[in-house]
């Protein structure tokens, strides 16, 4: 069967993500969609399959904004790690600050998409080789095993950070403070 696509179904998105945004410590079903717009069921499943795939729309318009936001090209005679720190930094942010609410199915999704962990680990594996190529990052670190380690840790510490309701500034703090001695053990 098409699923229908038309203004109805970006207001259920956006239905969806001000349900997601009042209300964070529940998850949002069908029903909540429902009732929060007054439809039926029919009007909901003849536009989606399912509430998994109104939630992976929105974690595609999330994480594109985020990819699109981190990066700036280095600047020779630039500081390295703070150049590094900051884009960390600045993704912990963005992760945070855009879906705060959406933390754990991000998390969850970004496991199970093998596309947006192909583009993490290639842009992070980039910001490594130029650091390698410039002597500024260790020769022998293997890109593809510490790629890993640095997509992990942001996303591990941003998905405890905001389970515990820590406050954005505390938390910025406690990670950078953590990652810069990451940073130091692969710097020459």
């Amino acid at each position: 069967m098409e699923m229908i696509k038309d203004e109805l179904s970006e207001e259920i998105i956006k239905t969806v993500k001000k349900l997601i945004n009042n209300d964070a410590s529940q998850g949002i079903t069908v029903k909540d969609v429902l009732k929060e717009m007054d439809i039926t069921n029919r009007v909901f499943y003849n536009r989606f399959h399912n509430m998994d795939e109104v939630l992976d729309i929105l974690y595609q318009e999330e994480i594109i904004k985020v990819r699109k936001s981190i990066f700036t090209p280095f600047k020779q005679g630039e500081d390295f790690n703070a150049y590094v720190l900051d884009i960390a930094t600045k993704t912990l942010i963005l992760l945070n600050d855009r879906a705060p609410h959406m933390s754990r199915y991000i998390f969850i999704s970004d496991s199970e998409n093998s596309a947006n962990y192909n583009w993490w680990i290639k842009a992070i594996s980039q910001i490594i080789r130029d650091g390698k190529k410039h002597h500024y990052l260790k020769e022998d670190l293997e890109e593809a095993a510490l790629s890993y380690s640095i997509w992990c840790f942001i996303r591990g510490f941003n998905l405890d950070a905001v389970a515990r309701n820590l406050q954005k500034e505390e938390a910025i703090e406690i990670f950078k403070y953590g990652f810069s001695f990451f940073l130091k053990g692969i710097m020459n």
